[in-house]
C-alpha cells in the first residue's frame, strides 16, 4: 500500500474537494480473489457486472454517493471525440 500524497500537492487537493479521495482505502486489506470476481464479470461494452443474480450498473451517481463527492456543477454527458 502506498503512502499518504505528497505534501508538495495537499494544499490542490484539499482546495479542489479531493482530499479524501487521496486517502480511500487507507488501512483497508483488499481481497484480491474478490477483485477478480469483479472484474471477470465486468462486461465493458455495457458498463455493467453482471451477477449471478441479475445484472448492475454502476453510474456516476453511485461514485459520487459512495465516495461522498461534492457536485456543484453541471455534469459533461456527451463524449468527446478526438480529431486525427
Amino acid at each position: 500500500m502506498s503512502g499518504p500524497p505528497s505534501p508538495l500537492i495537499e494544499n490542490y487537493l484539499r482546495e479542489t474537494g479531493f482530499w479524501h479521495m487521496a486517502n480511500i482505502g487507507r488501512g483497508c486489506k483488499l481481497n484480491p480473489k474478490l477483485i477478480s470476481a469483479f472484474i471477470k464479470r465486468w462486461r465493458p461494452e455495457t458498463h455493467t457486472f453482471h451477477l449471478p443474480c441479475d445484472e448492475s450498473t454502476i453510474t456516476l451517481k453511485d461514485v459520487q454517493l459512495q465516495l461522498g463527492l461534492l457536485v456543484d456543477r453541471s455534469v459533461l454527458t456527451e463524449s468527446i471525440q478526438s480529431v486525427d
